[in-house]
């Protein structure tokens, strides 16, 4: 995807930061995956403004600037909880757009802080009234003042750049290789929707696993979700409930992932905790080295389940959605101290 210019013996040169989305890497994980099987992640904290949003921001302002539905210098305006908002401002601060971010106040405050920082102007929206305040608020927004709306719940360039891209990654990295298992989360559903379609036709016996919170099931209850006549989702889906994933399962179902469910986009869908997401988040931390955040943890928690009961030998690809500085002030560091432990503050004597 990346528009790369080189010069022998100085690395790689980019037009600009965008050019950098993608091509993010698959780690194995040699310590807390079980002995009969190989579990790697998807890594997308990679992208520059490390989450897998980027992926979707880039590609909505690209195909609205090819269809003129996006003018030069016009406003832009989405509703998100926190990455698409930050992968929007990383693109529109490289093209010259300004943004407007509608977001529930339940997000973590460093998400809005970073949209601001890239400046972005983030209208909070009551959390009571959930991710379709937020949503309702945006498309508000976008009428009044005829401002383009990114709408990443139902725009084909969502799921579009997952085909094109990170299924397309995926494909390639483990071509020659065994692939039994793919597992993510979803919280547009553009991630799930878009690489079904290349294992679909390119692997397959891949096995697509969903994960979903465990009090906020909205594919797992089977009830469908209520709509307008533009397909717009009509208040909240009657089994959500608030959770602690930021990023999974808004409110509703978004007419990206209802896609991916009428073309038997997965496998299976799985439930998680939350709790044990954090658990696992900190464990790839810990003992992997790598930085997620609650989602990515509660994914891996998934898939671990999943790895348990696989065959011997089995390979299975775990997405990461983003980094675990996002969640600096959630539930996933507050048993992190700011200051010296006990043990630290003794070294510190000694």
């Amino acid at each position: 995807m990346s528009e790369t210019y080189t010069t022998e013996g100085r690395g790689q040169l980019y037009g600009d930061i965008t050019r950098t989305v993608g091509d993010t890497p698959c780690v194995r994980l040699n310590r807390i995956a079980p002995d009969h099987v190989e579990v790697y992640v998807k890594v997308e904290s990679f992208n520059p403004l490390s989450s897998v949003k980027d992926r979707l921001a880039l590609n909505i302002i690209e195909m609205a600037e090819r269809s003129g539905k996006l003018k030069p210098g016009q406003t832009v305006v989405e509703a998100t909880s926190g990455n698409t908002g930050i992968g929007l401002a990383m693109v529109c601060a490289a093209r010259g757009y300004p943004l407007v971010i509608t977001m529930a106040d339940s997000f973590s405050i460093e998400r809005r802080r970073l949209m601001r920082f890239l400046g972005a102007k983030v209208v909070l929206t009551p959390r009571a009234e959930k991710g379709i305040g937020m949503y309702r608020k945006a498309r508000q927004l976008a009428a009044d003042n005829d401002w383009f709306f990114a709408a990443q719940f139902e725009s084909e360039a969502n799921a579009d750049i997952h085909e094109a891209t990170t299924g397309r990654e995926i494909v390639a990295d483990f071509s020659g290789s065994r692939l039994d298992y793919w597992v993510t989360g979803y919280g547009t559903g553009g991630t799930v929707t878009g690489v079904a379609r290349v294992l679909r036709r390119e692997r397959p016996d891949c096995k697509i696993i969903l994960s979903e919170p465990h009090n906020a099931a909205l594919v797992g209850s089977g009830t469908e979700q209520a709509r307008n006549d533009d397909g717009s989702p009509d208040g909240s889906h009657p089994a959500w409930e608030p959770h602690l994933i930021q990023g999974w399962t808004p409110d509703f179902i978004p007419l990206v992932l209802q896609e991916g469910i009428d073309q038997n986009g997965f496998d299976e869908v799985r439930p998680v905790d939350a709790q044990d997401g954090m658990a696992w988040a900190q464990r790839l931390a810990r003992e992997e080295g790598i930085l997620t955040g609650v989602s990515g943890g509660s994914t891996v928690a998934t898939a671990m389940e999943v790895a348990e009961q696989a065959e011997a030998g089995s390979v299975l690809l775990v997405m990461l959605p983003d980094t675990g500085e996002r969640y600096l002030s959630t539930p996933l560091f507050e048993a992190i101290p700011a200051e010296m432990t006990p043990e630290e503050q003794a070294l510190a004597d000694s």
